[in-house]
């Protein structure tokens, strides 16, 4: 298989920024786009309740249980050596579902973990990558997995930001960050998200071209999209005529995805 088309969702928190990855992910899935892998790179990790799915365990989890058992002297299995042993456990971290395979990073207690399983996480999306059609990575607030390099490229960086002059601001500040790492994205945009009435406000639109950032679209404020989330229901299986999935779709399919 070819080498896949990567998409990496970021903004500061509170945006909607995962809820909107859950919905690329159901476009896609729709499309027949796969296969696809999903990477959830929050240690505050949902995405999994916005595609409404179950996940056994995460990258991280899996790494604090190994270390709490080798704190207690548990034998690795017979036959098989350290480095065996943890490759097998970090394999049992993907969840496979009919039209999508997940990794959860997770996070670990101890001190200093958090970038030890960031690379981790770096290794099992290298190993698997070539299996799939595309990859999307649901950052947590900032960009810290891109810039540790947890995807080897990204081909679609998407910022994502509330119809706000701040949040606008704050997404500014991570497309300068970008620039600074030379990450170079194939195309990079901004989607506001939950704008009354799908219409952006004309100081919001004059901040984003303050900063020459390039507008990809506008997603309306939905309220089904607010239930979904004060119920602790999966938005991305809301219908395809919905407001915010049709707005989206736009946006996708003006990105030739």
């Amino acid at each position: 298989m070819a080498t896949p088309h990567t998409i990496a969702v970021a903004g500061k928190g509170g945006v909607g920024k995962t809820t909107t990855c859950g919905m690329i992910i159901d476009y896609l899935c729709k499309g027949n786009k796969g296969p696809i892998l999903v990477v959830d790179a929050d240690a505050n990790a949902n995405l999994n309740e916005v595609l409404g799915v179950e996940v056994e365990t995460t990258l991280g989890a899996i790494r604090e249980e190994m270390t709490q058992a080798e704190l207690k002297g548990n034998i690795i299995p017979a036959g098989m050596t350290k480095a065996d042993y943890a490759e097998f456990k970090f394999n049992s971290a993907l969840a496979e579902e009919d039209d999508f395979d997940m990794l959860v990073m997770g996070r670990t207690q101890g001190k200093g973990c958090y970038c030890f399983v960031n690379g981790i996480l770096k290794t099992q999306v290298d190993k698997y990558a070539k299996n799939y059609r595309y990859i999307v990575m649901d950052n947590e607030a900032g960009l810290e997995h891109v810039a540790r390099g947890t995807l080897p490229h990204v081909d679609t960086m998407l910022l994502i930001s509330d119809c706000s002059r701040r949040g606008v601001q704050a997404v500014a500040r991570l497309a300068e960050m970008i620039e600074e790492l030379n990450l170079k994205p194939g195309t990079m945009g901004l989607i506001i998200n939950r704008a009354p009435g799908g219409i952006l406000d004309d100081g919001v639109r004059a901040e984003i071209e303050k900063h020459g950032l390039k507008l990809l679209g506008v997603l309306p404020q939905d309220e089904s999209v607010y239930r979904c989330d004060c119920d602790g229901e999966p938005s991305s299986k809301l219908p395809a005529a919905n407001p915010v999935k049709q707005a989206l779709k736009e946006i996708m399919v003006s990105l030739g995805i």
